[in-house]
């Protein structure tokens, strides 16, 4: 049995954090961006002190996931105020959910995804949603076999470029 760890972040993980958001986010989105609007967004979007009003906020909670000690990605939930989108306070957001590229295909955003649900229902959240780009087809096909369905979208700017993200929700049993 492979020894995956999901650990909570606390203040000290800020640094490495914003390394692995960095990293994660590039691989992910770089190819289908430009230089100049990837470099705005990592600016704005992982600032030192953006990253701490974030992991200081009581609403918010980063999780990193290791495998076999080396930090393979992370996960943020959000619930109450610091919902990305105006929701009610029966729901949990996964605002992020990151895999590093050389862990991918190996079930650990399936281990993300169980941790946010397992937050939701200890929280006695009934809805967990989430925003994903309309062109990412690998995160929105994962997302729909776990059990999410397009509820609605937003829009969501890199840089000065305007995206569609696709809101997709589950309700929770």
């Amino acid at each position: 049995m492979t020894s995956i760890i999901i650990r909570k972040c606390s203040m000290e993980d800020l640094p490495i954090l914003q390394e692995v958001s960095i990293e994660t986010f590039s691989d992910t989105f770089k190819d289908q961006n430009s230089p100049e609007n990837m470099k705005a967004y990592l600016e704005k979007a992982y600032d030192t002190k953006k990253l701490d009003m974030e992991l200081s906020n009581t609403s918010s909670q980063f999780f990193f996931i290791y495998l076999k000690e080396e930090l393979a990605g992370y996960l943020k939930v959000n619930t109450d105020d610091a919902q990305s989108e105006e929701m009610d306070d029966e729901s949990l957001e996964i605002e992020r959910i990151y895999v590093r590229s050389k862990f991918q295909k190996q079930g650990l955003g399936k281990f993300l995804m169980n941790k946010a649900i397992e937050i939701a229902a200890e929280l006695n959240k009934k809805v967990i949603w989430l925003g994903v780009w309309e062109k990412n087809q690998n995160a929105i096909a994962f997302y729909s076999k776990n059990g999410f369905v397009k509820t609605g979208s937003h829009s969501f700017y890199m840089g000065d470029e305007e995206q569609v993200d696709y809101i997709l929700a589950k309700t929770l049993e």
